[in-house]
């Protein structure tokens, strides 16, 4: 099969770069940065390369480098942002620091002159999504540049014969214009690929995989009732039937009828279910505590308890979370990578886990997780869910978590939802929540003085979790659901509306 491999240096969005070349129907695979010459050389399935962004200068002193003998291989080679300097620096360019940042949204120029593939077919004038420092001044010899901006007088360059290009944008997200043309241009025209990647090829492999995995012995899935851990169940069930026992924890931090819902989708499954009712346990553990990464890791420690008793239980040896990549590159996982904040099933889990852990979905991104679901039929109220965070409403909940607190967070979230859900933004809103704070604030309310909580409400759209815009939602609606918060949820007497993207900010406050 015809590949695609990403060198990972540590970026944000380096797997989002191999999201967009399976969508071109490419097989794509994420690999160290370290990997040798003479491995990549040996495998002919490889028909191109690209270098991942990363944190990093060229010249910091730990800076991730890769065998610079790759360069020479006849194969296509892509920069991507660090990777972009890094081809340049290594080959005799000039990479300095910028007097500035360039970061978000950019406008860039390019030469429609020299539009070598990748970057054929471009608009003189489009926006690219810029998040660095230092930048490309001059280039190595037989280079020349493709697109400028304010702060990158080289913003794209190619070698035509040696077919190697860089980018300083991100093309694979989903704000540059026209950046998956770039991507399919490098994969399919450059690399000359042949499509051999669909839903279809992932749920057989993912099959495949959990067999001989797990093979004939028993496993505990942590079952939420959202579209990740519902699609990693029900591939599990079909790799290993029987031996799969299903758990949904009832944490008291759950949304509005979570528990009944879960319940009626999976009543005619063959899955064997147990609900544990743990409220009570969690609320004590978060007792005075207010700190967000350690509100993430008690309750992920306390995910692992519950599952290693029913593990016991069942004589399991396997723990099967549905883990999804943008989950595990938030908690830092990778060599290179930052620690965002930790998702409870990465980074809770404690060091001495005595089950072996499997994460089926652990390279998807919820868009392809969504394309499963639909290729197995699942649920219509399965397969259109909202994410939903796997600690809850904990992490909307800033200060401490209570069972009061908890339920002013999910009566006015549920409002969010009803007044969206019948509009036509529903089908493009990624999330729709509130997030209670711990200010209170004056206000009139039955011409009477109040002093009551505000909530912010927060309603995003994305394509993959990596990036995301708030959602630009006409004032009428806003001010339908701030009426029936402050009118229904008698805690409430301010709504304020959340307009941060991401980046700057995260999807969820905590």
């Amino acid at each position: 099969m015809d590949k695609i491999i990403i060198l990972d240096f540590g970026g944000q969005y380096c797997h989002l770069i191999s999201r967009r070349i399976r969508d071109a129907g490419v097989f794509a695979e994420v690999v160290a940065s370290d990997i040798s010459y003479a491995k990549i050389a040996k495998d002919k399935d490889i028909k191109g390369i690209i270098l991942s962004g990363g944190a990093r200068s060229v010249y910091d002193k730990n800076a991730p480098k890769f065998d610079k003998k790759i360069l020479n291989l006849s194969i296509p080679i892509l920069g991507i942002c660090y990777g972009h300097q890094l081809i340049a620096h290594l080959l005799g360019g000039c990479v300095v620091s910028g007097e500035s940042g360039e970061y978000g949204l950019t406008k860039m120029k390019i030469d429609v002159k020299r539009q070598f593939y990748p970057c054929a077919g471009m608009p003189k004038s489009s926006n690219a999504w810029m998040n660095h420092r230092d930048i490309v001044m001059s280039l190595p010899k037989g280079f020349v540049s493709l697109a400028a901006t304010r702060h990158s007088p080289i913003a794209a360059y190619a070698h035509p014969g040696k077919k190697i290009f860089g980018v300083q944008f991100h093309p694979e997200v989903s704000h540059t214009q026209n950046g998956d043309k770039i991507l399919k241009n490098f994969a399919l025209v450059v690399c000359k690929c042949k499509k051999s990647w669909s839903s279809k090829t992932i749920i057989k492999d993912i099959i495949r995989d959990a067999k001989e995995a797990i093979g004939d012995n028993k496993a505990i899935l942590g079952l939420s009732g959202g579209i990740d851990s519902s699609v990693a169940a029900t591939l599990t069930a079909q790799a290993i039937g029987k031996n799969l026992v299903a758990v949904y924890v009832d944490t008291g931090l759950m949304r509005h009828r979570e528990t009944e819902l879960l319940r009626s989708t999976f009543a005619d499954s063959r899955l064997s279910l147990h609900v544990a009712k743990a409220g009570t346990r969690f609320f004590r553990a978060l007792k005075g505590v207010t700190a967000p990464e350690r509100k993430r890791k008690i309750i992920g420690k306390l995910f692992i308890d519950i599952f290693s008793e029913f593990a016991k239980k069942e004589k399991a040896d396997f723990l099967i979370q549905g883990t999804i990549y943008s989950d595990r590159i938030e908690s830092g996982i990778t060599k290179h990578s930052s620690t965002i904040k930790s998702h409870h099933n990465v980074g809770g889990l404690p060091k001495n886990l005595k089950l072996k852990l499997y994460e089926p979905l652990r390279d998807l991104y919820k868009d392809e997780v969504r394309a499963i679901a639909k290729a197995l039929k699942m649920p219509k109220e399965v397969t259109t869910r909202q994410v939903f965070p796997g600690p809850g409403l904990a992490v909307r909940i800033i200060g401490e978590v209570t069972p009061r607190r908890a339920q002013i967070v999910r009566d006015a979230s549920r409002i969010v939802e009803e007044e969206l859900q019948y509009t036509k933004y529903w089908p493009n809103i990624w999330m729709s929540f509130a997030v209670l704070l711990t200010i209170k604030s004056v206000g009139i309310q039955g011409d009477e003085r109040s002093y009551k909580y505000p909530v912010v409400v927060r309603i995003i759209e994305s394509r993959d979790a990596m990036t995301a815009n708030f959602s630009k939602i006409p004032h009428e609606i806003l001010e339908k659901i701030s009426t029936r918060i402050t009118n229904e949820v008698k805690d409430v007497n301010r709504v304020v509306y959340d307009i941060t993207n991401k980046p700057p900010g995260t999807m969820e406050w905590e």
